[in-house]
């Protein structure tokens, strides 16, 4: 089993319990370079919110320093900015998705900074 499938794997459970609970999910994914994170509709067909270290105000944000997008920093302002997007859409209630990765770093990161800007789950 390589890294991939067993975390898909470790994800599951998560997933099924929050489609259970018919909430607003945040959904986090890392990469080597960059995070992602993307609230998903309860139906779990569209993307309500989102917010990513690819995007141009973000990269601006974050050219002096190094690692850019692959750290913490970075992280804490992706899940600063979802939780800003999310008040603005109207969402307040979300269920957390690390998506099969470990709560620590950057995924730990990015759930504390959506926490202070005031996103609840």
């Amino acid at each position: 089993m390589d890294k991939k499938i067993s975390r898909l794997r470790r994800a599951i459970p998560t997933r099924k319990k929050i489609a259970e609970l018919r909430v607003n999910r945040l959904q986090v994914f890392r990469s080597n370079l960059h995070i992602y994170a993307n609230i998903i509709s309860p139906e779990g067909d569209r993307v309500l919110v989102s917010a990513s270290t690819v995007e141009a105000e973000v990269r601006q944000q974050l050219a002096g320093q190094s690692g850019r997008g692959g750290n913490a920093n970075a992280a804490s302002l992706v899940g600063k900015r979802v939780a800003e997007k999310a008040k603005a859409a109207g969402i307040e209630l979300v269920a957390f998705d690390r998506s099969g990765f470990r709560y620590h770093g950057r995924i730990k990161a990015l759930a504390d900074a959506a926490r202070e800007a005031g996103l609840k789950f």
